[in-house]
């Protein structure tokens, strides 16, 4: 049974909070590195926005009040290395769960140098390396727009999934050939 919540700013903003919540996400890490110096945080906000611009583009959505968004921002450029179902432990440390700060976050995992420079996980389940083109503030949050200029894709491996506020997996997914469908004329 479902229930329907009138909206006024407060009971609507936790009733916002919590359907969301209920909104299956990928974990990514996100990397820059640069002028502004490095810096790194989890995200559930890693979305596809076109593969028929010049450049992909993605956008992810980072909290203004986030250490690594001005120095991500001022970078113009990261990566966002979407995590495998076993790295949980990765997500957890660049949430700021563990007690890790700084650049002892980083000896969580291996890393090599991406295009833009940013750290690029050594075994992702993918990675886009992505040149910042602009940001919206939305609220509390920057809408971060970006092409992509390199790309990494790792095993066939299931995702790190956040929803209902914890990590999980998902069944496993039928693997399909790589195929192109061509669209009907």
């Amino acid at each position: 049974m479902t229930k329907s919540i009138s909206h006024n700013r407060e009971r609507g903003r936790a009733s916002f909070l919590e359907a969301m919540s209920r909104v299956a996400s990928t974990v990514s890490i996100v990397t820059t590195d640069g002028p502004a110096g490095r810096a790194a945080l989890t995200v559930s906000s890693l979305v596809s926005v076109s593969a028929d611009s010049p450049l992909p583009t993605v956008l992810v959505c980072i909290n203004k009040s986030s250490a690594a968004c001005p120095v991500i921002l001022s970078n113009g450029a990261f990566c966002a290395n979407v995590l495998r179902e076993d790295q949980q432990h990765i997500a957890d440390i660049f949430a700021g769960r563990t007690g890790h700060v700084g650049e002892d976050r980083f000896v969580a995992a291996n890393w090599a140098k991406g295009t833009s420079g940013a750290p690029q996980l050594v075994d992702p389940l993918a990675s886009l390396d992505c040149r910042v083109t602009h940001s919206d503030l939305v609220g509390a949050h920057h809408v971060i727009f970006a092409e992509v200029q390199s790309l990494c894709i790792g095993s066939r491996e299931q995702p790190l999934i956040y929803a209902n506020r914890a990590y999980g997996t998902t069944a496993p997914l039928a693997s399909k050939p790589d195929v192109l469908v061509a669209k009907a004329a």
